[in-house]
């Protein structure tokens, strides 16, 4: 039996919080958020907390670490808007892989370092910018920006990197 099935059975585990309100405190500029990696990027990454963990990984894991410290017993990854659907706002599609693993490796890593009971990572996916159940224009109630299918293989893709990352169970949030 898994680690977090065991806890389970044992006590309620308690969820983190916001990852985005914790990171607004930190105010990076844009060049915080483009770091060295993305310096001369063509386009404005200012917002794109998901990007944080790519950037500025050492913030990422101080959140985590002290929402362990406050008595989580799980952390989600910061990957709330980490679809290659939600990362086309900032042409950053081709590093979504890399962006929910890496983010989900980070939360391992905290994770890790408890010794007093086991810590848990819950993958965070999040809606994306686009609803397949709504049109975006009034005068085309019948057109979608995005499909069935665009919206699965957007998942697929974060959810598979989340796994890889090390993550012990997903969380789907606020999609619609």
């Amino acid at each position: 039996m898994s680690k977090i099935k065991q806890a389970i059975k044992q006590r309620i585990l308690v969820l983190d919080g916001a990852m985005g309100t914790m990171l607004q405190r930190y105010k990076f500029s844009e060049e915080d958020f483009r770091g060295e990696r993305f310096k001369d990027f063509p386009h404005s990454l200012k917002g794109n907390n998901d990007l944080l963990s790519l950037t500025q990984p050492e913030a990422v894991k101080e959140v985590h670490r002290l929402y362990f410290q406050a008595g989580a017993d799980i952390v989600e990854t910061n990957t709330f808007s980490g679809t290659t659907i939600g990362m086309a706002d900032y042409h950053l599609e081709e590093y979504v892989y890399e962006l929910n693993y890496q983010s989900a490796k980070i939360a391992r890593e905290v994770a890790d370092e408890s010794t007093d009971k086991p810590r848990f990572v819950a993958g965070s996916i999040g809606p994306t910018n686009r609803t397949a159940s709504m049109s975006p224009d009034v005068n085309d109630p019948g057109f979608r920006a995005v499909t069935f299918d665009d919206l699965r293989i957007a998942y697929k893709q974060q959810v598979e990197a989340l796994i890889d990352g090390g993550c012990d169970l997903l969380l789907v949030e606020t999609i619609f």
